[in-house]
């Protein structure tokens, strides 16, 4: 049995959890920087675990 991923600053829920998915970050659109900084959103990973459908 693998154990899940390790939150990431930014995620809504769990990647593993129902009616989650990953998508990119929407302050930094993905590349990990805003205004040559790590982002404050995601920390720089660029990447979030995002709630969809009606949870």
């Amino acid at each position: 049995m693998s154990t899940p991923p390790a939150a990431r600053p930014g995620d809504e829920g769990n990647d593993n959890a129902p009616q989650t998915a990953e998508n990119l970050c929407r302050r930094c659109g993905g590349s990990g920087t805003v205004d040559g900084e790590p982002c404050p959103e995601c920390k720089g990973t660029g990447r979030i675990a995002e709630i969809v459908g009606d949870a």
